[in-house]
């Protein structure tokens, strides 16, 4: 029972890293998707990160530009997202093939924004629903979840031990070859 759960741990720190990295690339992407948007559609690039800091700070939270709460919103979204990553890779590990592990990736990412912005928030934090831009934030969470699928490339590959090669005879150059150096074809 416990080389069982030593082997479970010394394989899961493993894709617990892989997945924090691919998810804190991720939500970087996303944030940048998400704020490059919101100034398409003539707001502040923070938004996203002041809607997230109206947890802590309420209304005072929102407002436009850069303020000191929307440090702790940008440190909200990537630790969150990040340990997102993590349970992620951690659950999945190296079972799926590429195209599997990417759609369930993106389904992982999607259905995440469904239950936190459509069902938690309702009720935790309702100012983020009423103005949050749900077409830029759904497509934000699926880049998200797209990135979140390259975590295998992050994993520690199993290295194989060289192997030792045998030590080269030389013959003699002296010696004649032999009779079987001549011989062009099968002997009948």
């Amino acid at each position: 029972m416990v080389a069982a759960t030593e082997r479970r741990s010394a394989k899961s720190l493993p894709a617990f890293l892989a997945g924090l990295q691919a998810g804190m690339l991720g939500v970087w992407w996303m944030l940048a998707w998400m704020g490059a948007s919101a100034v398409w559609q003539r707001r502040s690039f923070w938004t996203p990160e002041n809607l997230m800091a109206s947890v802590f700070y309420g209304n005072a939270a929102i407002r436009r530009g850069f303020a000191a709460s929307t440090v702790s919103g940008l440190a909200l979204y990537v630790l969150l997202y990040s340990l997102l990553g993590a349970g992620f890779a951690m659950a999945v590990g190296r079972r799926l093939p590429r195209p599997r592990l990417a759609l369930a990736s993106i389904a992982f990412a999607l259905c995440w924004y469904y239950a936190a912005f459509h069902v938690a928030a309702k009720t935790v934090w309702p100012l983020v629903v009423l103005l949050d831009t749900e077409r830029t934030t759904f497509l934000g969470h699926a880049l998200y979840g797209a990135l979140l699928a390259r975590f295998p490339v992050y994993l520690p590959h199993a290295t194989v031990p060289p192997v030792a090669s045998a030590p080269e005879i030389e013959s003699p150059a002296s010696e004649p070859p032999g009779p079987e150096a001549h011989s062009e074809g099968p002997e009948q």
